[in-house]
């Protein structure tokens, strides 16, 4: 699943120990390992294979340039959001005609700026946007190439807040629209309609919802055939759940074998858009343990990290393990006591684990958050006029700071008091 395991009852990246790691740079510290990220990108590739897929990595669940870099080196694509994500993009040499520019509120700018870069297409979501599209790519006198994101209103049983194909949801166009846009097509001048695309959701365990999404927006392709409307390319997305506490998710092989059946019967040219699959369980955020405190309802583990380097539990209640680098804390049960681990930020909803059995730490003990590669560093922000941490890249017995921790200046370097 991972390359963090135990040596002697030391947490290891690989061959590097993660105290070490800690000691030399400090914590909050994000902790990636290489090995991880390319053994779930090129799980997905195999599992892919008999259709030869172009796999779009998505770059909002963890935008460091050595991720992306490593994954363009194999032979990724990018899934990106902004205009932000594309200039992340073309820093690490992606091959535009590999990148594809989904997001409901893409700007003008952001869409001419990706039209000069010649990327492979956009995954519209509104009518009007496909409008703005239209009029930039006429005035550039350029093409302009887009697949239509399709609503299928398909539950994908996961948090509400990462449910993204339900009609309730701001994302894709239902049926009915994406019928008048094909019907209507050449009313939008420099747009070439190359295929379709759907994402129902993140996290999403089972196959059961992809399944039920394909077969609408497949009974949708035929209709299009019998109306004379050719697509060459069919993107299915991202959203492959990975574990986090006793989840079993589908694993690649087996998403794979549950939809292959129905994409090759479409005929047409695959796109996959992994993030948290290939992330997730890349990367750890460390933290040192500052205080622990006891009241009479709880004991609280006080430490350095909080809601603003990880703000996936605070926002979508999520777990993530809680791992000493010294094991040997957990082996004796001695002290254990159920514990909230808590940061240091100024919200009761700031927290990292709740209620979990964990020992008596001392002031100083260094614990690891497990599965944090996705949506983590990604997500931090600067809230309490805290800086956000390093992050380190493993590969093998080496490491490398791929991003510096901010210093103070970075906080107010763009500001300018006027009083």
């Amino acid at each position: 699943m991972h390359d963090f395991h135990y040596v002697d009852n030391r947490l290891f990246c690989e061959d590097v120990s993660v105290a070490q790691l800690a000691k030399k740079f400090s914590t909050p510290l994000y902790v990636y390992s290489r090995r991880t990220v390319l053994d779930h990108y090129l799980k997905i590739k195999r599992a892919f294979s008999a259709l030869k897929p172009l796999i779009c990595f998505s770059v909002k669940s963890n935008s460091n340039l050595s991720i992306l870099k490593t994954l363009v080196a194999h032979g990724a694509g990018l899934d990106i959001v902004s205009g932000g994500e594309l200039r992340r993009a073309l820093r690490v040499k992606a091959d535009p005609k590999k990148i594809v520019y989904a997001s409901v509120g893409k700007t003008r700018p952001e869409i001419e700026e990706a039209i000069r870069c010649g990327i492979l297409f956009f995954n519209i979501e509104s009518l009007q946007e496909l409008g703005v599209i239209s009029e930039v790519a006429t005035r550039l006198k350029k093409e302009a190439r887009v697949c239509i994101r399709i609503n299928p209103d398909i539950e994908a049983y996961t948090h509400r807040y990462i449910t993204t194909g339900t009609l309730e949801s701001k994302f894709g166009v239902d049926f009915q629209t994406a019928r008048i846009i094909f019907l209507n097509q050449e009313n939008f001048k420099c747009v070439r309609i190359l295929g379709l695309h759907m994402h129902i959701g993140s996290q999403i365990t089972q196959s059961g919802p992809f399944l039920s999404a394909l077969k609408k927006v497949c009974g949708f392709i035929d209709e299009l055939k019998k109306m004379g409307i050719g697509l060459q390319w069919l993107n299915i997305g991202g959203g492959l759940g990975i574990i986090y506490r006793q989840e079993q998710p589908q694993t690649a092989d087996e998403y794979a074998r549950a939809v292959l059946p129905i994409l090759k019967k479409t005929g047409l040219k695959i796109i996959l858009e992994p993030g948290r699959f290939i992330v997730g369980n890349a990367g750890i955020l460390v933290t040192q343990v500052l205080y622990n405190k006891d009241t009479r309802a709880r004991r609280f583990v006080i430490v350095d990290a909080g809601m603003n380097d990880l703000v996936r539990p605070s926002l979508y209640d999520a777990y993530h393990e809680i791992c000493p680098l010294d094991n040997r804390r957990m082996l004796s049960s001695g002290s254990m006591k159920l514990s909230d681990v808590v940061g240091p930020i100024c919200e009761s909803g700031d927290f990292l684990a709740k209620d979990r059995l964990l020992p008596l730490f001392d002031n100083g003990d260094l614990l690891a958050v497990m599965g944090a590669g996705a949506y983590g560093f990604s997500m931090a922000s600067n809230y309490n006029s805290r800086r956000r941490p390093a992050e380190v890249l493993v590969k093998g017995n080496r490491y490398y700071l791929v991003r510096s921790r901010e210093d103070f200046d970075d906080l107010t370097r763009l500001e300018r008091i006027v009083g």
